[in-house]
């Protein structure tokens, strides 16, 4: 026989040949042909043609496909196919008797794969068809090969992402614990500005994600602390102006270190981080160091960590201090005892405190909606 020596292909799904024909003589010589090769499913008419392709779309390999045909012709179920957006996936033949120019010319434009005129041969139908089945199941398994590697690229760089997370708040309260601090002044810090940042004006013009960069940027502000020694870091009273001079090198340092770590300066935060390390105690009014910016010449994110890290010294004990009270740590940032903070902010700030104040109260110290 002329199909003698063609190999059974082994397909995974899809890998069932939709046979649309009118005359029930042309689909059992069709299917005479590929049923040694695929399972074998039957429409006679476009119509019933389109119902079976969107009703068994995942399993199908290809559709041969008659032009001539009563309720919807071939040309018809072409066109709904290419809206439907099919054709990328489904190969379809024309194999018609309707040799006109214009009905080939046609066919091609609306995205059938191939043309094949009745009467067919069989040895020749089975190879023009098998051969591009086979291409669009090679196409179809180094798709899903992609979209896997694609998968697995993306969970590499979550994990890469939240070990450099890890560094970044190990590094963080490292410093903490230098100042006797729990280590949890960075979690509040980063936390405080991001709900600040979401949830107030201040946000504004900002992304998701850009928020997000900002808030782990957030737990950086204080590493310059590294450089400052641990009789002046710790020291339980009043620092005197040399050693509050001291003191103020912090944010230099801090900006100097962060720009001296490779992989720092690569990760998105860099920009946020550096520039929050240098100017989270500049202030409102130009009062603030180290290079006396004011007003908007602060960025952003500058302000909103200066006023997080203002409120949660207030709220906290610290080695120099007890923790005030909600209501008097409210009053002093509000009546400007710590120095003045945009107007904009601190309304803002004012108007979520309460939930702010959650991190103090609840197990856990975790604003709702603060994560996502």
């Amino acid at each position: 026989m002329l199909l003698d020596g063609l190999q059974k292909v082994d397909f995974s799904t899809p890998d069932t040949l939709l046979i649309v024909d009118d005359d029930g003589i042309n689909r059992e010589i069709l299917r005479a042909i590929f049923e040694p090769f695929y399972p074998i499913r039957e429409a006679a008419d476009g119509w019933e043609g389109l119902e079976a392709i969107l009703e068994d779309r995942e399993q199908l390999c290809a559709v041969l496909l008659d032009v001539a045909m009563p309720r919807m012709n071939g040309l018809e179920l072409l066109q709904r196919l290419q809206e439907e957006g099919l054709l990328e996936r489904l190969p379809v033949f024309l194999i018609t008797a309707e040799a006109s120019d214009q009905v080939i010319r046609e066919a091609y434009r609306l995205g059938v794969m191939d043309v094949i005129m009745k009467p067919v041969v069989p040895y020749v139908v089975l190879r023009r068809v098998q051969s591009v089945v086979e291409l669009f199941q090679a196409r179809r398994r180094l798709g899903q090969v992609v979209e896997s590697q694609q998968a697995d690229l993306l969970a590499q760089a979550k994990e890469i992402s939240t070990l450099n997370r890890g560094i970044i708040e190990a590094l963080a309260t490292a410093i903490e614990f230098r100042s006797e601090e729990s280590g949890e002044h960075v979690h509040r810090i980063h936390d405080i500005t991001r709900y600040l940042l979401l949830h107030t004006s201040m946000g504004e013009g900002l992304s998701r994600e850009e928020i997000d960069q900002i808030a782990l940027a957030s737990i950086m502000h204080d590493v310059g602390k590294i450089a400052v020694p641990d009789a002046i870091l710790n020291k339980p009273g009043r620092l005197t102006p040399e050693e509050f001079a001291i003191m103020k090198t912090h944010t230099i340092q801090g900006a100097a270190l962060l720009g001296r770590v490779p992989q720092l300066r690569s990760h998105r935060a860099f920009h946020y981080a550096r520039d929050i390390a240098l100017h989270h105690h500049e202030r409102w009014d130009g009062r603030g160091y180290p290079d006396g910016l004011k007003g908007d010449e602060i960025t952003v994110w500058a302000q909103v960590v200066s006023l997080a890290d203002v409120y949660d010294a207030l709220s906290c004990k610290r080695v120099y201090k007890d923790a005030f009270p909600r209501e008097k740590v409210v009053a002093m940032i509000r009546d400007g005892e710590c120095g003045l903070f945009n107007p904009k902010l601190l309304e803002g700030f004012l108007a979520v405190e309460e939930d702010l104040s959650r991190l103090y109260t609840t197990k856990g110290g975790e604003i709702d909606g603060s994560k996502p």
